[in-house]
C-alpha cells in the first residue's frame, strides 16, 4: 500500500480519492487550482449510484440535507403540457432516493471538508504544472516534491495528462448547453424534460429549497462573442418558447452572471489510465455530455474502485491496472449511452429507443461497480 499521495484537482474525483486514501492511513496532499469552489457554478443532478459513494464517504447526511430529493421524472410538451409523469430508477439502491440536485459549490464545498476532517492536507488556489511519472511534481507556488502516488483529477483538459504523453483529448457531440442557476418555482418539484420545440432538450432540476438550475439544449454554435447581458438574453429569447413552469424561470432569470454556455464533448482514454505512478480519475480518464446526468457518479466511482484496488494490492502498478480494467467498460458504456441520446437528438433519428438504453443504463448502474 502506498504511503503517500498528491491529489491535483478537488473535483468529485479528486476529493473522494482524497477522503478515501486519508481514512487508509495515506498522508494526502490535495491542491485544487479554484482559489474558492464555494463561489460559483450551477446546479447538479446526482443520482442514486452518486448518493452510493457519498454514503461510503461519510456525506449523504449531508448531501441531504442540503440539497433537494425526488423520485421521478415528468415529460411535457413545448406549451407545458405534462404528457407523462414516470419514476426514476433508484440506481443506489430501494433505501436511497432515485436523484438529488444540488447546487455544484455546495458538494464541492461539502466534499473538500471532509477531504480535511479525514487528514487530507487541502490547498485551493493552487495547480500541479509539471508531474513525471515515478511521482515527482512542481505546483505553481514554486514547491515540489515527490510522492508514492499521484491522482490526476484535473479535469475535462487534464494537462497531466497531456504532460504524460495520452493524446486522447475531448471530441464535441454537435450541442451546446445553456445554463441558468435561479430561485424555484413552488411548482417545480422533480426534473421535467421537454423534447424538441426550439430546442433540443429543455429541463429544470430543483436544487434546494430556493433554487433550481434550468437548462436548454441547442445546436453547437459559437457563443464567445456574447458579454454577460448577451447570453441572458439569448437564454430568455430561447426559454420563451417553453411553456409550464418556464414561463416563471424566465421571469426569475435576471442575473447574468448565473448564466453559462458550453458545448457537449465526450472522450475515453483507450489503453492504460496510468503512467508509472501517475492516475487519471474522473474527467480526466473519461468525459460524456449529461444527458444521462452521470458525470459526477462516474467521477465518484472512480475514486471509490481506485482505492479499493489500491488498499487491496500490495504492488501499485497491479492496483492501478486493476482500477482501469475494472472501470473501462461501465464508464464507456456510460459515455457511448450519453453521445447516443445526444446523436439521435441531433438526427431527429426515427428509430431512436431511447426507453430501451435508459433501462439498460438503469440496470448497469444499479450494480455495483
Amino acid at each position: 500500500m502506498i504511503a503517500t499521495a498528491l491529489i491535483a484537482g478537488g473535483g468529485a474525483a479528486g476529493a473522494a480519492a482524497s477522503i478515501l486514501l486519508a481514512r487508509a492511513g495515506v498522508a494526502v496532499d490535495l491542491v485544487e487550482a479554484t482559489p474558492d469552489v464555494g463561489a460559483a457554478g450551477s446546479g447538479i443532478t446526482l443520482q442514486g449510484n452518486a448518493l452510493r459513494v457519498f454514503r461510503e464517504l461519510g456525506v449523504l447526511d449531508a448531501i441531504l440535507a442540503h440539497g433537494y430529493a425526488f423520485d421521478e421524472v415528468g415529460l411535457r410538451s413545448p406549451d407545458g403540457t405534462v404528457l407523462a409523469v414516470i419514476p426514476d430508477a433508484r440506481t443506489g439502491g430501494q433505501d436511497l432516493p432515485a436523484t438529488v440536485g444540488m447546487p455544484r459549490a455546495v458538494m464541492a464545498t461539502l466534499l473538500l471538508e471532509q477531504a480535511g476532517a479525514a487528514g487530507a492536507k487541502v490547498r485551493t488556489g493552487t495547480r500541479v504544472t509539471e508531474v513525471h511519472p515515478d511521482g515527482r511534481a512542481t505546483l505553481d507556488d514554486g514547491t515540489s516534491g515527490s510522492w508514492d502516488l499521484v491522482v490526476a483529477a484535473d479535469g475535462l483538459n487534464s494537462g497531466i495528462r497531456c504532460g504524460l504523453g495520452i493524446t486522447t483529448t475531448p471530441e464535441p457531440v454537435g450541442m451546446g448547453i445553456w445554463r441558468v442557476f435561479t430561485t424555484r418555482p413552488d411548482s417545480i418539484t422533480r426534473t421535467d424534460l421537454t423534447y424538441g420545440g426550439a430546442a433540443y432538450i429543455a429541463g429544470y432540476c430543483p436544487t434546494g429549497e430556493d433554487s433550481i438550475y434550468a437548462y436548454l439544449v441547442e445546436r453547437a454554435t459559437d457563443r464567445t462573442g456574447l458579454d454577460p447581458e448577451d447570453r441572458l438574453a439569448t437564454m430568455r429569447g430561447l426559454a420563451a418558447h417553453y411553456g409550464g413552469p418556464w414561463t416563471e424561470i424566465r421571469e426569475r432569470m435576471t442575473d447574468a452572471d448565473r448564466v453559462n454556455y458550453t458545448w457537449f464533448t465526450h472522450h475515453l482514454v483507450d489503453g492504460p489510465w496510468h503512467r508509472g505512478r501517475v492516475v487519471l480519475v474522473g474527467d480526466a480518464a473519461h468525459s460524456c455530455p449529461p444527458t444521462l446526468a452521470q458525470g459526477a457518479a462516474m467521477a465518484l466511482e472512480d475514486a471509490s474502485v481506485l482505492v479499493d484496488e489500491l488498499t487491496g494490492h500490495d504492488a501499485t502498478e497491479a492496483a492501478l491496472t486493476a482500477y482501469a480494467d475494472r472501470r473501462r467498460e461501465r464508464a464507456g458504456a456510460v459515455v457511448a449511452g450519453s453521445v447516443q441520446l445526444a446523436r439521435w437528438l441531433l438526427d431527429a433519428d426515427p428509430a431512436a429507443d431511447v426507453p430501451g438504453l435508459m433501462g439498460r443504463t438503469s440496470a448497469l448502474l444499479a450494480q455495483r461497480p
